[in-house]
């Protein structure tokens, strides 16, 4: 057990607090501007929530610098993003600031994308993460930290940047799975 996994562990154990701040709302402050409410409790999440997609990047990165790469950090890191993402999405849907659609495209992606992985990784094949995959990951929070704190401070001006936030994220989410698949074809591609 090591520091990066360590990390990656946090990022696990940090789920159930997000998700418990979003979903039972302490109301020890809140602020609605143009009929959008953000409270306390919606801040906390949001700040719980960036610092652990933060990790996400900061767990890889002494993994490689160390040189502490194992299989198991291999297997939770991935299991760890997709914890997360998919805990937020699913809550946004809850607290009705998310369709569900987008949420299922999200998800969705996550698990054809893994599958890729897993038959590529049964034939010896690693696919790393691309350029693309990077940017849908930084959409993703952009977006979900919009959301979550129901546009603030965007909101005072009336700026709708949690709605484009969220045609960013579903674009590249779109845009990043396809790539993947194309780049990876050979892994899918049969004999017959």
């Amino acid at each position: 057990m090591n520091l990066a996994n360590r990390i990656t562990l946090a990022r696990i154990f940090l789920v159930p607090v997000v998700v418990f701040t979003l979903l039972i709302r302490f109301n020890f402050w809140t602020v609605t501007i143009n009929h959008r409410t953000t409270t306390g409790s919606e801040m906390i999440a949001a700040l719980v929530f960036i610092i652990a997609a933060t990790t996400d990047g900061l767990d890889g990165y002494i993994a490689r610098k160390r040189k502490l790469v194992t299989n198991f950090g291999k297997f939770l890191d991935p299991l760890a993003d997709k914890l997360l993402i998919s805990a937020v999405l699913i809550s946004l849907v809850e607290m009705q600031r998310l369709s569900a659609w987008v949420a299922i495209l999200i998800i969705s992606r996550e698990f054809a994308v893994t599958g890729l992985r897993l038959v590529a990784a049964a034939e010896g094949i690693v696919i790393a993460a691309s350029r693309l995959a990077k940017w849908k990951t930084a959409t993703q929070v952009v977006a979900m930290v919009a959301l979550i704190i129901n546009n603030f401070p965007f909101s005072v001006v009336g700026f709708p940047f949690d709605t484009l936030a969220v045609y960013a994220m579903v674009l590249m989410t779109l845009v990043s799975g396809v790539d993947y698949f194309i780049k990876n074809k050979h892994v899918i591609q049969t004999d017959a």
